[in-house]
């Protein structure tokens, strides 16, 4: 297997540090914000809508599942490094450049808060290119920021309602209610639909083959994403009314339009592998017979049932190896046609076959032999 590239080692150091270094004075701000037992309630109405939202972020990527260690470090990053960059250059505009608390919310907010989300999705198009094979992609690593940061905000959002402080309502327990009604059940989507139009920029800087495009989507896209924010956030500005309004003339419909895009782009997902893998078994570098049991969602469930039923489980962890071995052969070839692959391409295709080959006469999907042990 190819051993990991220095950029990627850079990558990971990086994000480390800067999540350790936003996590201690997050932790102690969120400590010294409320009371130890309305702090602990805030934490757990603030992950309700955690794990739901991450869920369906996940049933997105099935058909390339991103590593699990990325995604976390994305959550990780928003939950501290994010949130904690935020409050800082606030702070500073608070201080020095005297913004007002409507400016603020809706200008100076939506910018830095945009941009210490962003920062993640850059770094990854910097140095994990590779991990990022289009729209759908940003949109997944995009939403796991989005999640982690309004977990952290929901934190201190929470806390404040109790204590009746920044503005927050009559305080106490209705206090708590109320914003927990609007900000963990009715709007939990909204970080996560902003950033995502940065993601989509940056997923569309990983497939373009013209430069220009490839520096001005991730701009335009990170652009977009403070408009929508600063748009949600100056409705609060007018009351109640204004929230509403633009909670169903924008929210909701800007919500739908994501959830379409992320439909439609993991639709488009399987013809193009469909495609790209029908062009390496032309090149006899995969067998043309086992397409579709990579490129069908439910053909694959299908295959790895039968391989646990025939084989056991090691006979499964087997056979979603080799699926996910050859849907990242896929992804490579794609990229590879289009002349946008990364410029490890070779040694990472290399290692995508050498796993195929290894694991193919292991396996057998439905219909087919079972090999002997």
């Amino acid at each position: 297997m190819a051993s990991p590239r220095r950029d990627s080692r850079a990558f990971t150091v990086v994000v480390i540090v800067l999540v350790c270094l936003g996590a201690l004075p997050m932790l102690l701000i969120i400590a010294l914000s409320s009371a130890p037992g309305i702090t602990v309630l805030a934490t757990v109405l603030a992950a309700v809508p955690v794990v739901p939202l991450v869920l369906c972020y996940l049933w997105l990527d099935r058909y390339e599942p991103e590593p699990r260690k990325l995604l976390l470090l994305g959550l990780l990053w928003g939950a501290f490094a994010a949130t904690f960059g935020a409050l800082v250059v606030q702070g500073i505009g608070g201080l020095f450049a005297g913004v007002s608390d409507s400016v603020g919310l809706a200008v100076l907010a939506p910018v830095t808060e945009e941009a210490s989300k962003g920062l993640f999705l850059v770094l990854l198009l910097l140095w994990r290119r590779a991990e990022l094979d289009g729209v759908l992609d940003g949109i997944v690593y995009a939403g796991m920021v989005g999640i982690g940061f309004a977990f952290t905000e929901n934190i201190l959002y929470l806390g404040a309602s109790y204590n009746g402080t920044d503005g927050m309502g009559p305080g106490g327990i209705a206090g708590v209610t109320g914003t927990f009604v609007v900000r963990c059940l009715f709007s939990p989507f909204a970080h996560p639909l902003f950033t995502a139009f940065t993601g989509i920029g940056v997923g569309i800087a990983v497939t373009t083959r013209k430069p220009a495009v490839r520096w001005l989507a991730p701009v335009v896209g990170y652009c977009c994403a403070v408009l929508a924010h600063a748009t949600w956030n100056s409705s609060t500005i007018f009351g109640f009314e204004g929230f509403v309004g633009a909670y169903f003339l924008l929210m909701v419909p800007a919500f739908a339009g994501l959830v379409w895009l992320g439909v439609w782009s993991r639709r488009s997902e399987r013809r193009m592998l469909t495609a790209a893998l029908g062009d390496a078994a032309q090149r006899g570098l995969f067998p043309a017979t086992d397409i579709g049991w990579v490129v069908d969602l439910r053909a694959r469930r299908a295959a790895r049932a039968y391989a646990r039923q025939t084989m056991g489980k090691a006979g499964e962890d087997a056979m979603r190896d080799y699926q996910q071995a050859a849907i990242e052969l896929g992804f490579l070839h794609h990229r590879y046609l289009r002349g946008t692959a990364p410029k490890d391409y070779a040694v990472r295709g290399q290692d995508y076959l050498a796993r195929i080959n290894a694991i193919r006469p292991s396996i057998a999907f439905p219909g087919q032999v079972v090999p002997t042990r």
